[in-house]
């Protein structure tokens, strides 16, 4: 890769986090109170994606759909990271809301509404949005409404035909298993690097070891690099393991966007002309980075922040 021009397509999320000390849902009092800590923030799992690598040093740009509620809030927010966003407003849909229940280990359960974003299609695209760009990240959320399938065939196509080069991320195991894991190879074999975590890849794979299902997903796409949190990563091309990582020591606060953040590290560090090895070191050190936040973007500085940047009650 050459450049640092990044386009992501992906949803941008408002995220309402909580923070509660028990261990995953038993630590919910069922028909009553649980005490938390509860946070608003800006998410997404492409929106987070482009924030990291614009901080990280990529001229990061997005497309995505936001609602008529929290549009203005999400571009200011982008804009702040440095992302150049592209933000589709629907008129009749709220932006997507997450609910993230976070335990005691930062492990996370998520309820999700996908509102604006689930809609987002080949309206919202321009090829012109390709101007400048060396390098396509596509959110695999985007797949998985009909209206997202039919606009990442297009952006795929016409990435492809202008030599830009293309990688995917499946995003979640769920909305992948119902979607069809083999369904989902064959929609983005355009992509020469797929980045899934280590059950994303053993569900596209039916491997039961992270090393085989890279190696078998290299196969299909050319290169795959492989999430395995703690353990660190792992990048397999052409069928054959190429670089792997231990994972980097970090206090566990929130694991949100902990994955995007890798991708955002590994692709500026790809795009800058790092090797394998080096791009997964800084797709784990930006992943660990993250899990020390509450929410999926990068840190903020205290002289940055505003009431209204945190919570967006009097966005229209």
């Amino acid at each position: 890769m050459t450049g640092t021009g990044l386009l992501v397509i992906g949803d941008v999320v408002t995220d309402v986090v909580a923070l509660h000390g028990g261990s995953a849902l038993s630590g919910l009092a069922v028909g009553t109170d649980t005490a938390a800590d509860i946070v608003l923030r800006p998410g997404g799992s492409g929106a987070n994606t482009a924030s990291w690598a614009a901080h990280l040093g990529a001229d990061a740009r997005i497309l995505t759909r936001v609602g008529f509620d929290t549009g203005e809030w999400h571009a200011a927010e982008l804009r702040r990271f440095g992302v150049r966003p592209h933000l589709r407003v629907d008129p009749d849909r709220p932006t997507a809301v997450v609910i993230a229940m976070v335990d005691v280990t930062g492990e996370r359960s998520m309820l999700t509404n996908r509102g604006a974003g689930g809609h987002i299609g080949v309206d919202d695209w321009d090829e012109s949005l390709l101007d400048g760009v060396d390098h396509l990240h596509l959110s695999g959320y985007t797949l998985f409404a009909e209206p997202g399938l039919q606009l990442s065939r297009l952006a795929l196509a016409q990435a492809a035909r202008r030599g830009i080069s293309i990688s995917v991320d499946p995003a979640s195991t769920g909305f992948l298993r119902s979607f069809g894991p083999e369904r989902f190879i064959q929609e983005t074999l355009t992509s020469q690097l797929i980045i899934p975590n280590r059950d994303e890849a053993l569900l596209l794979t039916g491997e039961t070891s992270a090393e085989r299902a890279a190696e078998k997903l290299s196969l299909r796409y050319g290169a795959a690099a492989v999430k395995l949190g703690s353990r660190g990563a792992l990048m397999a091309r052409n069928g054959k393991l190429a670089a792997w990582v231990p994972g980097v020591a970090a206090e566990v606060i929130d694991s949100i966007g902990a994955g995007d953040a890798f991708a955002a590290g590994l692709l500026t560090a790809l795009l800058k002309g790092a090797d394998d090895e080096a791009a997964l070191d800084a797709g784990r050190r930006a992943g660990a980075e993250a899990v020390t936040l509450v929410g999926g973007r990068p840190r903020t500085l205290p002289s940055d922040l505003s009431t209204n940047q945190l919570y967006p009650l009097n966005a229209n």
